[in-house]
């Protein structure tokens, strides 16, 4: 800069006289450019120590911006390895930012999941992706998984354009994932319910080209999914002849605007060739500017059964008038309890059905709090199930299948119930509507489902499995409260009951005689027992007792009970009396007993020994292996 200054002044004293102007000229011309060097040198300082303090300013912001984001940030090697990581991204697996930079995203990564994203590395790799974004599970400090939005971009070399690492944001979508995950539960349901109502929906939407129909429909009528979905006018070839033109016409009524909804009874062909009985019912919900349909929504309803029912009842009220009242009851009580309430919770409609299942009149019921008529709790829990006017954003229906109705006379009935709210053209509140079922004998086929898997069919005491079951709990139970039985101290004991010359009732009355004897025989040993002890049969003629209060001096005394209440049976098949006995073997259940499968072999063995010393006895097994039985004579 200096040089190019010196230059100039050279160049404008060539031209001019050499003198002391010049000389002044010259020299002034000279300070000039040594002053415009130094300034312009000065500004070209200043510009650097700009540039470098912006460059210093982005990566603070850079640094800020990574520190104080909600969403996590990592920067990334090309071998996985975590370069630096904001704390959020540490936060939400569970470190802190020192142990996470410690690790590489591979090790951080489900193993599930160790595939996804392979792809874009091997093309970030080859230069041909610049920013990614994809799915994945990532577990956390403790193990557990945690799903994630990874999106990112590559950061190359701005001359060769070689990648040097990548800027990922990691965003936590676990909770949509579990959102998404109850979605697709609920829908599930939602099609098991459609399933075992025998009921299906159809969705006519001109736009999309025709009519789908729910899976669970087309497999009911015996189609594969998608098969009948198309041409909208297809399901009216499936109808019965002699039902077409009524179903056609109330379509045309409703299509024309005459009828509010389409609603039809009528016979539909399955696909095997037998017809259906089905209640179709649906309603226009779109038209264009020139009132053609658009879209229309509805349901279809397997009634077969209930037309079956109506066919008949129909001749059953032509052959016998005098019934013909019970007949209207009985078609009555087929249908739905409703009741309906304004927006203050106050009935304003009350059917038969839920006058007959409330035991609450319609006209008593009317103007009434909803809670003056209808009080429905949860079946276990025992808290009352809202019917009141649901929250924003809460969904249109509840459903409930645990509901107890409790009517003003403390009766209950187990119930299945639906509570809708309805809501005017404006969108606001104007009440409920409440419609239930009567699922008393459902519930209780469950329950006795239930109890007849755990219970003999025969005698009506525990089975083999449950009562094992019990054992396991009762020996978890000792354990867990240190508790140490001795055969001679506290805990519980248990009986290995098995029947003397009982194979020869049977050999000699049959096994009818035999069953009826086993039922006598487990009437006596229940009579024997306290409330509290457990007394199952394990199979044949063999028998288990656990005794809950098992001091092993009263263990022994009602084992010898149990001998002599079998042995005085007064048991007769065929005008023939039959005598039979008992041996039992007797066996601590405690901490120090071992497994289930121990105590009840020490006990059988016993029982073996009991049988070895004559029968109709008690024999104690003892604590250890190795130790010998001890019979005990029966009373007299």
């Amino acid at each position: 800069m200096a040089g190019l200054c010196a230059a100039v002044a050279s160049m404008v004293l060539s031209r001019l006289d050499p003198g002391p102007d010049a000389l002044k000229l010259w020299l002034r011309i000279s300070v000039a450019v040594a002053v415009g060097a130094l300034f312009l040198a000065a500004l070209f300082a200043r510009r650097i120590t700009k540039d470098r303090r912006q460059i210093a300013q982005s990566e603070e912001r850079f640094r800020r911006a990574m520190k104080d984001s909600a969403i996590g940030i990592a920067v990334v090697g090309l071998d996985g390895s975590i370069l630096e990581a904001n704390p959020a991204f540490a936060a939400m697996l569970g470190y802190n930012r020192e142990e996470i930079e410690a690790l590489t995203f591979f090790q951080i990564t489900h193993p599930d999941d160790l595939q996804i994203g392979r792809e874009t590395m091997d093309g970030l790799k080859a230069g041909t992706v610049d920013a990614f974004q994809f799915e994945k599970r990532y577990l956390r400090k403790d193990d557990t998984p945690v799903w994630a939005h990874l999106a990112g971009s590559v950061i190359r070399d701005e001359k060769s354009g070689r990648p040097l690492y990548l800027v990922s944001q990691i965003e936590n979508i676990d909770a949509r994932k579990q959102a998404e995950a109850r979605i697709a539960e609920a829908e599930t349901r939602w099609n098991f319910a459609l399933a075992g109502a025998g009921q299906g929906v159809w969705d006519l939407d001109m736009r999309k080209g025709g009519t789908t129909y729910s899976s669970t429909w087309v497999r009911m009528l015996g189609y594969a999914d998608g098969e009948l979905d198309g041409d909208p006018d297809h399901w009216l070839t499936m109808i019965h002849p002699d039902d077409r033109q009524t179903v056609a016409e109330a379509d045309r009524a409703h299509l024309d605007g005459k009828t509010p909804f389409f609603e039809a009874e009528f016979r539909m062909r399955h696909k095997d060739g037998h017809w259906m009985w089905i209640l179709d019912r649906g309603k226009v919900i779109e038209r264009d500017a020139e009132g053609r349909l658009i879209r229309a929504i509805g349901s279809l309803t397997d009634i077969t059964r209930r037309k079956e029912t109506e066919e008949r009842l129909a001749v059953s009220a032509t052959m016998l008038a005098d019934e013909k009242e019970r007949l209207r009851v009985t078609l009555q009580s087929i249908g739905d309890a409703v009741i309906c309430t304004d927006a203050a919770n106050r009935v304003t409609f009350m059917n038969p059905v839920a006058e007959k299942l409330t035991g609450v009149s319609g006209g008593e019921a009317l103007g009434k709090m909803l809670g003056h008529v209808y009080w429905a709790v949860d079946e276990e829990t025992g808290h009352r199930i809202g019917v009141t006017r649901p929250a924003i954003g809460q969904a249109p229906s509840d459903q409930n299948s645990r509901a107890v109705l409790i009517r003003r006379d403390d009766t209950r009935c187990s119930i299945r119930q639906v509570v809708s709210p309805i809501m005017n053209e404006r969108n606001e509140f104007c009440g409920l509507v409440i419609v239930f079922q009567d699922f008393t004998d459902a519930r209780a086929l469950q329950r006795q489902l239930a109890h007849a898997a755990a219970h003999d069919a025969l005698t009506g005491l525990a089975n083999r499995s449950s009562f094992i079951r019990t054992m396991e709990e009762l020996v978890a139970q000792a354990r867990k409260d240190c508790t140490t039985v001795l055969a001679g101290g506290g805990g519980h004991q248990f009986m290995f009951v098995d029947l003397d010359h009982f194979k020869l009732v049977n050999d000699t009355g049959g096994h009818a005689a035999g069953d009826a004897l086993l039922k006598r025989v487990a009437e006596a040993i229940r009579g024997v027992l306290g409330p509290e002890d457990i007394v199952a049969r394990l199979g044949g003629d063999e028998f288990a007792v656990i005794l809950k209060s098992g001091l092993a001096a009263r263990a022994k005394i009602v084992a010898r009970s149990i001998i002599d209440a079998i042995a005085g049976l007064d048991f007769t098949w065929d005008g023939r009396p039959h005598l039979i006995g008992a041996s039992i073997g007797l066996a601590a259940i405690g901490a120090n007993c071992g497994e289930v499968d121990e105590i009840i072999a020490r006990a059988d063995a016993a029982c073996y020994a009991a049988k070895a010393a004559g029968r109709g006895c008690v024999s104690v097994a003892p604590d250890g292996v190795d130790n010998k039985t001890e019979p005990l004579a029966a009373a007299s």
